[in-house]
């Protein structure tokens, strides 16, 4: 009876590894193409995300500032790309502007603009952020006699990265994700790629599932620094006390 149960499992084991190998048998003709597209993905990521993260905390520090002028610019800033679609947003970058004699190019276009775009979400995550450091931090600061942006630098700041850790990982896995419309101004990304890919050979099941593992491996990868990162600082914080 064992030796019945054991040749059945092996049966089934060996019918559904013939299934996988015959589905994605064909995964060497067009898995190059979504390789060179993961590299276009890659690329508009590593130029947008320095600038989301400086637009956030530049733009967070002016939405807290005492001065109007300052705080309203913020504001605007934060509602235009936060209020409006990203994909119209690259339209306007990429079709619009040069109407003003204002050329950019698709990879220029797509990085600014996405940049731009989380960059307003996540000065709203920096925002809170700050906010969450007990008001006794400033005041003790205040007493000390510390400057204003050292206050910010040395004290305040530190403690606001760990707590925003988390809402900005999520963040940068979206913009990560937002890389998929990058077609809208003629890039050929992973999602572009794969869309092309299935035109030619119609292999819609293995195209979109060795899509979505390219996209979760990206994804993974910035979580799991986003983790180190956090557990680092957070033990540095701990040292500190």
């Amino acid at each position: 009876m064992q030796a019945t149960r054991v040749t059945a499992l092996a049966a089934i084991m060996a019918f559904l590894f013939g299934l996988i190998v015959a589905t994605f048998s064909q995964v060497r003709v067009f898995f190059p193409a979504l390789l060179a597209g993961a590299l276009v993905t890659i690329e508009i990521f590593a130029l947008s995300l320095p600038l989301f993260l400086i637009l956030a905390v530049v733009a967070a520090l002016g939405r807290s500032s005492t001065h109007a002028s300052l705080r309203w610019l913020a504001i605007l800033y934060i509602e235009i790309f936060r209020g409006t679609s990203l994909l119209v947003q690259l339209f306007w970058f990429f079709y619009v502007l040069p109407k003003f004699n204002i050329v950019l190019t698709p990879v220029a276009a797509a990085s600014i603009c996405i940049g731009l775009n989380f960059g307003a979400y996540g000065a709203e995550v920096v925002r809170g952020a700050l906010g969450s450091v007990g008001s006794g931090q400033w005041e003790a600061c205040t007493a000390l006699s510390i400057p204003r942006y050292k206050q910010l630098l040395r004290i305040i700041f530190p403690q606001a990265v760990v707590i925003m850790i988390p809402s900005m990982t999520n963040l940068t896995i979206e913009l990560m994700k937002a890389t998929s419309m990058v077609a809208a101004v003629t890039l050929v990304d992973i999602t572009s790629a794969a869309v092309k890919q299935n035109m030619v050979f119609y292999r819609t099941i293995e195209i979109f599932g060795c899509t979505l593992i390219l996209y979760y491996c990206l994804c993974q990868i910035i979580r799991l620094l986003s983790e180190m990162l956090e557990k680092r600082l957070s033990h540095y914080r701990m040292a500190r006390a």
